[in-house]
């Protein structure tokens, strides 16, 4: 094969393995990240004591409630106790109560959707969790606090819908196919990137290419991000206030925390090895010797008869 065919041929495959190296990331990512409870659970965590997530979920809360209020009550009772539910609501939130209730309710929805995703059985079946245990929980916490009236809530076992039917199916194709892209993509961009190396007519020129790929690529990915982000707080249904817009983001930049780290070490990884194996070849390449003095050649002419005179 010649020069320029490896050449070309090294080009291409370093093409594929920069191209998939991000591909990879997200695959993983995926997999390995938002795809486990306790990672996800671990992930969420803190949002517990995100403003907007507290705000947003006391909205939810008094807004439960306020439905309850105008079934029991009416007049001025109704709007003095709609009043207090509101405060009660921001309170709890503040609460150990409400962390362990975050955690509980996030586990139960995660684990429902996880088991459906993996199920093929579940074509065609709505994802349903029984929120009672979870609330049931709250409130003996609540009662163990010593709050009032907490051992009046009552404890409903209702099958709450976390995701329809179709949308189930849909994402499951797509969990199967993450499943399987987790596994063979980071093998084939690695043995892309190592055939490009091998065939290469430069192979110093080879690593510094594919290190400067994998930076792009990994800009790319942690840009795919930040767009992400965007359309997806955009992309709410119905009309969105701040509280729920800067829930909403609160839990992307939870989820996505992994995969903005792993982008931004793609792109210093790929900087690295492209800087190292650009500084050995300026600055690694031997001296050059300088050419041993050729001997200066001896005359060939008829060398002339010393001198035997005799001193007196």
């Amino acid at each position: 094969m010649s020069p320029r065919s490896r050449s070309a041929l090294s080009a291409v495959l370093i093409a594929l393995a920069s191209l998939l190296a991000p591909c990879a990331t997200l695959a993983g990512w995926a997999m390995h990240g938002p795809a486990d409870t306790g990672r996800y659970v671990a992930a969420v965590a803190p949002l517990a004591d995100d403003p907007a997530v507290r705000d947003a979920a006391a909205d939810t809360l008094g807004a439960g409630f306020a439905g309850f209020v105008d079934e029991t009550t009416a007049g001025p009772v109704n709007g003095a106790v709609r009043l207090f539910v509101r405060d009660a609501a921001r309170s709890f939130t503040r609460t150990e109560a409400f962390h362990e209730g975050w955690d509980a309710a996030n586990r139960t929805v995660h684990a429902a959707v996880l088991r459906a995703l993996r199920d093929d059985g579940a074509a065609g079946r709505a994802v349903t969790v029984d929120l009672a245990p979870v609330t049931e929980r709250v409130r003996d916490r609540l009662a163990e606090d010593h709050v009032p009236f907490a051992r009046r809530i009552p404890v409903r076992h209702t099958a709450v819908t976390v995701l329809p039917a179709h949308e189930a199916d849909r994402l499951r194709k797509g969990y199967q196919v993450l499943d399987v892209a987790a596994f063979w993509l980071p093998l084939a961009a690695v043995v892309f990137a190592v055939t490009g190396i091998a065939v290469a007519a430069c192979r110093r020129r080879a690593v510094t290419a594919a290190g400067i790929g994998t930076a792009l690529g990994g800009a790319l990915l942690a840009l795919a991000v930040l767009v992400g982000r965007r359309l997806t707080v955009a992309e709410l249904p119905g009309p969105v206030d701040g509280s729920a817009a800067g829930a909403v983001g609160a839990v992307y930049d939870a989820l996505t925390a992994t995969l903005r780290t792993a982008s931004w070490l793609l792109v210093a990884l790929g900087l690295t090895v492209a800087l190292a194996s650009w500084l050995t070849g300026r600055y690694g390449r031997p001296a050059r010797r300088r050419p041993p003095a050729r001997p200066t050649p001896e005359p060939t002419g008829p060398t002339p008869p010393r001198p035997t005179g005799t001193r007196l």
